[in-house]
């Protein structure tokens, strides 16, 4: 490295250091003015949050014409997102943005298609898995729930209370979903209402039971308690029958993951290997009716794999 570029390049950073010493901090103590310690007086708000607010608002509108506020929403909840819906459909269009910019000063038009839609779809993909992970992890939790409310009502505390210590002490999601029915009952709704929407937004079959449980005994009384170790009794061999199943089912997913794998690994080996090998399917009219039909079976073949490995009961 050649001494004077290295001169060069600490002059550059002691400059550097020093414009941070006089511009970014502070000479001395600031005054606070008194407008700021008034808590009636809103803060001022910077350019860049009224453009965000203002984007946000025109999204918020295009999402109300479509229809789409609902669902959106919906979906959010489910996997357990705290963001409003606005937010993300404007971060997700942003990163559209971003995203297809690159391609195209990348690669052209061709890349810019393809790695524009790809913010779109990686942000679906991250809510519908957040969402299946949050739905497994409440069944998983739900039978120590279950266990905790029959021991909140035998010891004389009434139903909303049992509800509420769950609230309190369960792990979340599951302690989230009660805190929300606790909330929902407080400002006036009913409690099986409150049930039935956690049981449709979790797609829980076993809380549908336990709502049903809560109905009936609300209609005819009884020992509710009692009850509710049953259906948790149930609710645990269930969880212990689908942990097994979950068990013996691995190999066979591992199959098909390997088998779904293994034809794309092995245009990947022979095209570093033998490119010429594989350039007939792509001179002529056969080459790319091969490429055609090789495309069917594969997508044939993985749905048939998924449906021999996915066991629903």
């Amino acid at each position: 490295m050649s001494p004077l570029l290295l001169l060069a390049g600490l002059v550059a950073v002691t400059g550097a250091l020093l414009l941070v010493a006089l511009v970014v901090l502070p000479a001395g103590p600031r005054r606070v003015p008194l407008s700021r310690l008034d808590p009636a007086v809103a803060p001022p708000a910077s350019a860049l949050a009224g453009a965000s607010a203002a984007a946000g608002a025109a999204v918020e509108r295009a999402l109300v014409k479509r229809g789409a506020v609902a669902s959106g929403a919906a979906a959010l909840e489910r996997a357990g997102m705290s963001m409003a819906l606005p937010d993300v459909v404007l971060l997700v269009g942003l990163g559209t943005l971003v995203l297809g910019a690159l391609g195209l000063v990348l690669g052209g038009p061709v890349a810019a298609l393809l790695l524009a839609p790809v913010a779109p779809l990686g942000a679906r993909l991250l809510v519908s898995v957040r969402s299946s992970r949050r739905q497994a992890a409440f069944g998983e939790q739900l039978d120590d729930a279950l266990q905790l409310m029959a021991s909140s009502l035998r010891a004389g505390h009434s139903l909303l209370r049992a509800v509420d210590s769950v609230a309190t002490e369960a792990a979340a999601p599951t302690s989230e979903e009660f805190a929300r029915i606790v909330n929902e009952t407080r400002v006036g709704r009913d409690l099986g209402d409150a049930l039935d929407e956690v049981a449709e937004r979790m797609d829980s079959d076993d809380f549908r039971w336990i709502a049903q449980a809560i109905a009936i005994h609300r209609e005819v009384g009884g020992n509710l308690a009692e009850v509710l170790d049953t259906v948790g009794h149930t609710i645990r061999e269930r969880n212990a029958i689908r942990r097994q199943v979950k068990v013996l089912s691995a190999e066979g997913k591992l199959s098909a993951i390997v088998l779904m794998a293994l034809p794309f690994g092995v245009i990947g080996f022979l095209s570093v290997a033998n490119p010429d090998y594989l350039s007939g399917f792509t001179e002529s009219l056969a080459g790319y009716v091969m490429l055609g039909v090789v495309a069917v079976l594969l997508l044939v073949g993985a749905l048939w794999l998924r449906k021999t490995v996915r066991i629903t009961f």
